[in-house]
């Protein structure tokens, strides 16, 4: 058995030996590679790593990032942390290699940028596996989300609304999709798709399946679009897909149009308007002869609900907009109807801002599914301020 040997004469373990079992060798060793960083990685309030070239290193806590005293003795001592990494993962790096994904056995994310494609020496971002599960009502007690959206929210879920997360990086969009999903029924078959599996559904029926990078080459790469493939000849009750990036979106639609109601994702948009802009446009990405207004009435028709996610400046992170789409009008144009709002009331004293997700009082356009299923009361605050969708403050997006 061969063992690659770092300039410190330490051999990293095969990659063979992965696995659930070896995962305290595997911590051993980290500690070994990533000596300086090691204590953040055991330490629980911390989410994130970023290590920008050997002598300056960063970490997020609470959502806000702080630069620590931590260094690396040179770029060599990095480059060996990262390819003892990549051979844990199965990867293979050698000196034309310049970007680098993996996820590590305890879950967490790994992407390196090297270089010459890196001008200050090794970037590397390590995104810790959270072995927590947030369901709607954790949520709620962290302040992210009030009782009456939460329950809207799982009202949603109930009546299988194709429902879209969207937010800028380090949102909680994973989080909150995570939660979201805890309300799918158990009886239902959920196909789970993912770049990086990062999402923990505890339901009996799960099936995940994980995107795979090419080798050098780009030979044997496997991508979301074709697990979505893969998905939809495996029996899915819903399907949920860890973040939109690409063609992808359009399969997506088309599921959401023709048999698979109640599927979720996320994706990168700062507002809900421009989550359809995005969706349309990475739908278009696809090359398939389509012309523009046919795409945008696909999106118009399967997306039924966008929850909005942002990071505040105190580090918070919350919902800021639930809003209704799903149609167009008769030009073609998107319209929103914002159904929930977060309403800023200032900051408090140890400077963390206040606000509440607030009711707009218009009401969603399915108001009558809720009342023919018998589940509108279990939305008090929101029925007495529901008005007819006819008079609801909608948005028209161009």
């Amino acid at each position: 058995m061969s063992h690659s040997v770092t300039d410190h004469n330490r051999p990293a373990a095969p990659s063979s030996l992965i696995g659930a079992s070896t995962e305290p060798l595997f911590r051993a060793s980290l500690r070994c590679f990533l000596g300086p960083v090691s204590a953040f990685l055991d330490d629980p309030s911390v989410s994130e790593i970023l290590i920008n070239g050997p002598t300056e290193v960063y970490v997020e806590r609470k959502g806000r990032l702080s630069r620590t005293s931590a260094t690396f003795a040179g770029e060599t001592e990095l480059d060996a942390a990262v390819r003892n990494i990549a051979q844990f993962a199965g990867r293979h790096v050698d000196g034309s290699t310049t970007r680098l994904d993996a996820r590590l056995p305890d879950g967490s994310r790994v992407h390196v940028v090297r270089p010459p494609c890196s001008r200050r020496g090794t970037v590397v971002a390590i995104r810790k596996f959270s072995r927590d599960v947030f369901d709607l009502a954790r949520l709620v007690a962290l302040g992210s989300l009030t009782e009456s959206a939460a329950e809207f929210l799982e009202l949603c879920v109930s009546l299988r609304k194709n429902l879209l997360v969207s937010g800028g990086t380090g949102s909680g969009k994973t989080s909150l999709l995570n939660a979201l999903s805890t309300c799918i029924p158990e009886t239902e078959r959920i196909l789970v798709l993912e770049d990086s599996s990062e999402l923990q559904l505890r339901q009996p029926h799960v099936v995940p399946l994980e995107a795979r990078p090419g080798d050098d080459r780009g030979r044997d790469r496997i991508t979301i679009r074709d697990l979505f493939v893969s998905s939809l000849r495996l029996r899915p009750d819903r399907i949920v897909i860890g973040e939109v990036r690409g063609a992808e979106a359009l399969d997506l639609l088309q599921a959401m149009t023709s048999g698979h109601p109640g599927s979720m994702s996320t994706l990168h948009a700062d507002r809900p308007a421009d989550a359809l802009r995005r969706l349309e446009t990475m739908a278009m990405m696809g090359h398939v002869e389509l012309p523009h207004h046919a795409i945008r009435a696909q999106v118009g028709a399967a997306i039924d609900v966008i929850v909005q996610a942002a990071r505040f400046g105190d580090g918070s992170r919350r919902i800021v907009e639930i809003a209704e789409a799903g149609y167009t009008d008769a030009d073609g144009t998107y319209r929103l109807t914002p159904l929930y709002r977060f309403r800023t009331e200032g900051v408090d004293g140890s400077g963390r801002i206040r606000g509440l997700l607030a009711e707009t009082g218009a009401a969603p356009r399915f108001a009558a599914e809720l009342m023919e299923a018998g589940l509108l009361t279990r939305v008090p605050h929101s029925r007495s301020v529901w008005r007819d969708a006819s008079t609801s403050p909608d948005a028209t997006l161009p």
